[in-house]
């Protein structure tokens, strides 16, 4: 039997790391990169809350719409529209034949604050 409680700090914490990580990179013009960073920590926000709800080891899914589904998270249009944006960057950050356009600081910065506030609303649900 897994350690519910203890999945659930490690999935919470690292998604945390992730975002600071993200912060460092877009300050430093790798903005592909720091958007990658920004999927990873609200997909590991996400598996956090769906061992909440299963209480089992996550899903090994990149999706976050199929993980939001597993932890049954009720997205809103907002919240649906940004984490759509972000699973492009997911994909075109590993694969060259999708490496996206890169839009412009301003525009990196502001997904950057979308996903903090993602971030802390989906953490607050655990």
């Amino acid at each position: 039997m897994i350690n519910i409680t203890k999945q659930i700090e490690y999935w919470r914490t690292t998604a945390e790391n992730d975002i600071e990580t993200a912060a460092i990179l877009i300050s430093s013009a790798k903005y592909i990169e720091g958007m990658f960073f920004c999927h990873l920590s609200i997909e590991k926000i996400i598996k956090a809350l769906v061992v909440k709800q299963i209480e089992n080891i996550p899903f090994r899914s990149h999706d976050l719409f199929y993980l939001a589904d597993q932890a049954k998270i009720e997205l809103t249009e907002e919240q649906s529209d940004f984490m759509q944006i972000l699973m492009k960057y997911q994909l075109e950050g590993r694969y060259p034949e999708y490496y996206p356009k890169v839009p412009s600081s301003e525009k990196i910065n502001d997904y950057l604050c979308q996903t903090k506030e993602l971030l802390q609303c989906f953490s607050k649900m655990l």
